[in-house]
């Protein structure tokens, strides 16, 4: 799939530790997908990381522009457990 970054993304995934391929793996095989509660443009993709403690990775993707913007990622600790 082919992803551009934008700038926030890109400084979160470097700042937050995150593997690249953690990010793509989480958009290309997600165990979750979810619409963002306020902007219709965005969606959340959710996968387990294993190589870092099974920790739930969230990407949030603006589909509705081409090629498609990850907006951000981040390990969502609500989410311990319930994925």
């Amino acid at each position: 799939m082919n992803l551009q970054y934008s700038a926030h993304a890109r400084d979160a995934i470097i700042e937050r530790e995150i593997d690249p391929d953690w990010v793509m793996r989480t958009v290309e095989k997600p165990a979750r997908t979810e619409p963002d509660r306020e902007d219709p443009e965005l969606t959340h993709f959710l996968a387990r990381i294993p190589e870092n403690g099974n920790r739930v990775l969230r990407v949030v993707v603006n589909e509705k522009v081409t090629p498609p913007i990850i907006v951000s990622a981040f390990f969502d600790r609500r989410l311990k457990n319930k994925l």
